[in-house]
């Protein structure tokens, strides 16, 4: 593998980050002190504890996890769609380096300002409500695979969408609502017997549970389903990227 051309495309994408910083960084911290401000506050107030842990701390998994989907996936796919608006995507195509290495330069850099972004909420998120991670390494280990998973998603959908508009339907119209019905603000264990059984097909779940888990060691499911069902769609993700470059899906004029 030829690290120049990966280093080359990384450091150009995060470039466009620093130019962008107030949109990139400063405007989620802002949208989570609301959150924190909102649901801790006022709903902090009526709810003592859920699973043995204050309602503040309970919710910091699931607003990092917000943010890390959200972000992960709109990062990545501008990322790729802005060089196919141009025209510029060809030259890369044309140019000698492989297709793996243009996937680990794009996605490498959207999971890595996602990264970031994650251990900047953490810390904002210390500010409002004492935290103590039980299991650090899990919680790094979760990170780092939701962000990649995620960021490869992005790339997907930034080779699908055909307009900016498309840009945004997965994230608002899909991840948004997931994570937010996929326990970030509430144990499903608070839900009724058939809607607990119909919140376990959200994959989002599976995603806060195990983060959940490394920060308190409770969750909604198992760490190893957390784990398998990340396992599976990153898989998937690769599958997928794999058939784009094969085929040529939306790359070729």
């Amino acid at each position: 593998m030829n690290f120049y051309p990966v280093r080359a495309i990384y450091m150009a994408e995060i470039a466009r980050v620093r130019r962008t910083l107030l949109q990139s960084i400063v405007s989620p911290i802002i949208s989570t002190s609301l959150y924190f401000v909102v649901f801790g506050a006022a709903i902090g107030s009526r709810i003592d504890q859920v699973e043995g842990v204050s309602y503040g701390a309970f919710i910091v998994p699931g607003l990092i996890m917000l943010m890390l989907l959200t972000q992960s996936v709109s990062n990545a796919s501008f990322g790729i769609f802005f060089p196919r608006f141009s025209g510029s995507i060809y030259e890369l195509l044309s140019a000698p380096i492989s297709y793996l290495e243009i996937v680990i330069g794009y996605v490498g850099a959207a999971a890595t300002r996602s990264i970031v972004l994650g251990l900047i909420i953490l810390a904002t998120a210390n500010f409002f409500v004492p935290l103590h991670i039980e299991h650090p390494v899990w919680m790094v280990l979760f990170l780092v695979l939701t962000a990649v998973t995620f960021s490869m998603l992005g790339f997907i959908i930034g080779i699908w969408a055909d307009g900016f508009e498309k840009l945004q339907l997965v994230p608002l119209l899909v991840i948004t609502p997931l994570t937010f019905l996929g326990g970030s603000f509430y144990s499903i264990d608070m839900l009724p017997p058939f809607w607990q059984g119909v919140t376990l097909l959200n994959p989002v779940v599976y995603l806060v549970s195990g983060f959940r888990w490394s920060f308190y060691g409770v969750g909604d499911v198992s760490i190893v389903a957390s784990v398998v069902v990340i396992a599976l769609f990153l898989t998937l993700c690769l599958a997928t990227v794999a058939w784009i470059f094969r085929t040529g899906y939306r790359l070729k004029p």
